[in-house]
């Protein structure tokens, strides 16, 4: 198994003349939480904590009853919620999950063009081929074992109409591929139309059959180092998942599956961080647009996908010299090398001082 080298490491230089600068670094290279985790998170914690027993796979009914409840009130998804299992971090879900299911040597795994790398990680953990299209006709007889979606986007902030929804259900159900879809952002939207899950009723008819969808805490409710998400959908797939982790020791900590039931219950905190983000993304754009950036897409997610028209690396350069450290496009793939992912996970305070610094 040959796995690519680490792509922040590369950012290494551009980060210490960022943080030359007299101000300070402002970092918007990555989308890590900076707000506080929500009460209502820390207190279930804290009221579980004495856990000497081991705690269930399969997490336990409370928190499996919270997210199928979370998914209908939010995302008008029904969920039955023994088709709910809890993940140690969506990261490890996503690297792991081709593997997990199955995914062999000689099989192929596809994911969007510009994409989270662990996509092609997992692929990679499996022995499988990675293949990068947002084109299901590009693919020709190919019938891939696993089939990514993500929508609202890592790193491009695009959101995947209804339609286009429908066709990649029909799609995949008509050639028997399991289709995933990563939907971390969904409640993080700012422009356009709502993004839907694929387990919505209005794609999927109805049925989960061949279908799956990731969700996390870690965005929504500044819970990343809890690491806390979960997978849902066609109940035999989550079944097979569930037995694979039990023999793996793949276990959420008890103390944490409390916290996520407390979370899922609770949507006035995550409004709150919303209108946070909000404010910080309005403010960074129009900065940006007026320093001759073009922003695309970006209707949703926590990224800027941003642009001067030139090599990202110097678009990197450029915003190092101001003290501002942002993500390059090409650690998202090939057609990512004329932009950069700029985060709005920073504080109020180093998001003003960015936009002081890009006036």
């Amino acid at each position: 198994m040959e796995l690519p080298d680490f792509p922040w490491d590369r950012l290494e230089p551009y980060k210490k003349t960022a943080s030359a600068h007299p101000g300070g670094l402002v970092d918007l290279s990555v989308g890590t939480p900076v707000d506080p985790t929500p009460e209502v998170a820390r207190k279930a914690l804290a009221e579980a904590s004495d856990a000497p027993g081991y705690p269930q796979t399969w997490g336990t009914p409370a928190l499996r009853e919270s997210v199928a409840g979370w998914l209908n009130r939010r995302l008008g998804v029904r969920a039955d919620p023994a088709a709910v299992l809890p993940a140690i971090g969506t990261k490890e879900l996503v690297a792991w999950l081709p593997l997990l299911l199955g995914v062999k040597p000689g099989d192929t795994v596809v994911f969007p063009e510009l994409a989270y790398p662990t996509y092609d990680v997992g692929a990679r953990i499996a022995g499988a081929t990675g293949v990068a299209t947002d084109g299901l006709l590009k693919l020709g007889p190919t019938r891939p074992k696993l089939l990514w979606i993500n929508s609202p986007s890592n790193p491009t902030g695009k959101v995947l109409p209804p339609d286009h929804l429908r066709k990649v259900v029909s799609w995949a159900r008509e050639r028997g591929v399991t289709l995933v879809s990563d939907e971390c952002y969904i409640e993080l939207y700012w422009e356009g139309d709502e993004p839907v899950s694929i387990l919505h009723p209005d794609i999927c008819g109805g049925s989960h059959e061949g279908l799956l969808a990731i969700h996390s805490l870690s965005k929504r409710s500044n819970l990343a180092g809890y690491r806390a998400g979960f997978v849902t959908g066609d109940p035999a797939l989550v079944k097979g998942l569930l037995e694979l982790r039990k023999h793996a020791g793949m276990i959420m900590p008890a103390p944490v599956q409390a916290a996520m039931a407390a979370t899922y219950d609770d949507d006035a905190h995550a409004a709150e961080q919303i209108e946070r983000y909000r404010a910080r993304r309005a403010a960074l754009k129009a900065a940006l647009e007026a320093h001759g950036f073009r922003v695309d897409h970006s209707e949703a997610s926590l990224y800027l996908w941003s642009t001067r028209d030139e090599p990202c690396w110097d678009t990197v350069s450029h915003l190092a010299s101001l003290g501002i450290l942002v993500a390059p496009g090409e650690f998202y793939g090939p057609a990512g090398s004329r932009h950069v992912r700029v985060a709005i996970t920073a504080t109020d305070e180093r998001v003003a001082e960015a936009v002081s610094r890009l006036g």
